[in-house]
């Protein structure tokens, strides 16, 4: 069972990221490969409990077996997702996990030598041996399996891929241009970035312009592949930028693959930026000097740990960091695609004590895109824009905030961190076109 367990729990990470690449039916893959790894592990209990049961008491023997069983998967839940998945990648957790079974398997040959026939005691330290081995071979390889899956999952060749501790990092590059994917899921694309950008940057620039004074200090929350900063820097009043991103090697990113501090105009080099890699909502918790303009770039809420982004709590954390007269400008996800999810971070973000205006751009790559323009007194959308841009001049500026019938208002709930409503209108949404 040990054996049986290394083999189907070692070799589950990268058979489950092969099936979902090629496969259309990965869901029953994954359903079976659960199944089994739980059914041999539940089986292991009352073996171990037979195989005692003349040594020790009843009492004493359930108590002992249950206690290292709990205590051990205390241990292996810990090390699991705090400690392997961030250093070593999912792939390589999978398979070391695989080899401690294995290893366990056959130390138990002899423990339990005894109980063991001779003839099978040589063929299960063979098989535990070869076990091992073929695991170690795929832990060195474990790169080239997660590229063969990639291979077949992304249109264009990969021509960057890391596993950092927060994320799976992947640049692609076609005949229009390079994309980049978080965890799979597209960030932006060169060909077409400017338009998303433009459309979250400059209506908050210009907002917090016409409050009172040109804005001179500016957050950005995400964004660590700098083109929002790109658009920030455009702004001469512009002093200090800080970027809150949690991921260092995204922030860095620009500095190893150079077309990307090519698009953003090596914003990362201007000596205005600030780059801090840390939790927004635990940076905003502390005190500091009050931004007139705040650039909201978080990925979109498709778990729970990005959720906590969207809620009441994060957004008033927010605006206890923020001038009386500053603006806010938000990534909403598609009020499209996604109706119901954009109006919960509206009503979240009004709920938060903002007066919210929605808006939306057209971005090829992603489709409708929805976004919130905040500020805490009541306002007017912006109508100036800045000159020399590719998208944005006065009249689009304007025809952003006009919503279409079908991109209008839906009753939702308000998004806390008690019931993460978003995340669940997000996945029901975006299951449909998966």
């Amino acid at each position: 069972m040990e054996i049986a367990v290394a083999v189907i729990g070692g070799f589950s990470a990268p058979l489950l990221f092969l099936s979902f690449a090629n496969l259309s039916y990965f869901q029953v893959v994954l359903y079976g490969v659960v199944f089994l790894i739980g059914a041999l592990v539940g089986l292991e209990i009352p073996l171990l409990m037979r195989i005692l049961k003349d040594h020790l008491d009843f009492k004493e023997l359930v108590a002992r077996v249950l206690a290292f069983d709990y205590a051990g998967a205390l241990v292996a839940s810990l090390l699991f997702p705090l400690f392997l998945v961030p250093r070593l990648g999912l792939v390589r957790t999978s398979l070391l996990f695989g080899v401690l079974n294995a290893a366990v398997g056959l130390w138990a040959t002899w423990l339990m030598e005894p109980l063991i026939r001779k003839g099978s005691l040589t063929r299960l330290r063979a098989q535990a041996c070869v076990v091992i081995a073929l695991l170690l071979i795929a832990f060195v390889k474990a790169d080239r399996l997660t590229s063969l899956a990639e291979d077949a999952m992304f249109a264009d060749d990969i021509v960057y891929s890391k596993t950092t501790h927060y994320q799976r990092i992947v640049v692609t590059r076609g005949r229009a241009g390079f994309q980049l994917f978080l965890n799979g899921n597209l960030q932006f694309s060169s060909t077409d970035e400017y338009r998303y950008h433009e459309a979250l940057v400059h209506p908050a620039m210009a907002l917090a312009a016409e409050g009172g004074s040109a804005p001179r200090r500016v957050l950005v929350l995400g964004g660590g592949d700098g083109l929002a900063v790109r658009e920030v820097l455009r702004h001469p009043s512009v002093e200090s930028v800080t970027l809150v991103d949690l991921d260092p090697d995204m922030t860095e990113l620009s500095r190893r693959f150079l077309p990307l501090a090519d698009l953003n105009r090596h914003a990362f080099d201007d000596p205005r930026v600030h780059v801090v890699n840390e939790d927004a909502m635990l940076w905003l918790e502390r005190e500091g000097p009050p931004f007139d303009a705040a650039i909201i770039d978080f990925p979109d809420p498709n778990s729970f740990a990005l959720g906590k982004l969207y809620t009441t709590r994060f957004y008033r954390l927010l605006k206890s960091r923020l001038a009386p007269e500053a603006s806010v400008a938000i990534q909403c996800t598609s009020p499209l695609f996604a109706r119901t999810s954009f109006w919960c971070i509206i009503r979240t973000v009004e709920a938060a004590g903002f007066e919210v205006r929605p808006y939306h751009a057209a971005v090829p790559s992603f489709g409708v895109w929805g976004f919130a323009l905040a500020r805490r007194a009541p306002f007017d959308p912006p109508a100036r824009a800045p000159e020399a841009l590719r998208f944005l001049d006065p009249q689009a500026m304007a025809a952003m905030f006009v919503l279409p019938l079908d991109l209008g208002p839906v009753p939702v709930e308000v998004n806390r961190l008690d019931n993460q409503s978003l995340v669940r209108y997000y996945e029901s949404e975006w299951r449909r076109y998966e």
